[in-house]
């Protein structure tokens, strides 16, 4: 068998098709004496690799600053049925004026991170989450 797949050759392969032809010939001394002189056609399916599907890159719903991230709560009914529903958290885009680096800042944070930091400052904030802001500058 393994001299059959030797000679494999691939017929037109059909768009919608997920497997592939293979037509394979050989001489027919290899396979029994009886079969002398005439050809051997076999046609056999291979299947193909899956189709990828290509999903959009989206970014983690986290809070850089709080660390807040979504939530799973149970929509209860009256008649005690749970189901399950996600609670995103809000995430605004915010530019902010660093006076340390004199520059700005374009933050992704949740809303409560945005009222701490008019409340207390951009640094204060930055230094109590532990984010050095240099790094930030970098990648905005």
């Amino acid at each position: 068998m393994a001299s059959l797949l030797a000679t494999c050759q691939p017929i037109c392969i059909p768009a919608s098709s997920s497997r592939v032809k293979l037509r394979v010939s050989t001489p027919s001394t290899q396979l029994s004496s009886r079969m002398l002189g005439t050809g051997l056609s076999v046609t056999q399916s291979v299947p193909l690799l899956p189709k990828l599907k290509l999903e959009p890159i989206v970014a983690s719903r986290v809070c850089k600053f709080t660390g807040k991230r979504s939530n799973t709560k149970n929509l209860v009914t009256f008649s005690k049925h749970r189901t399950k529903k996600l609670q995103m958290v809000n995430l605004q885009c915010k530019k902010f004026w660093w006076e340390a680096g004199n520059c700005y800042l374009k933050l992704r944070l949740s809303t409560a991170a945005i009222r701490t930091i008019e409340k207390n400052g951009l640094d204060a904030v930055a230094k109590k989450a532990g984010i050095d802001l240099k790094q930030l500058r970098k990648h905005t």
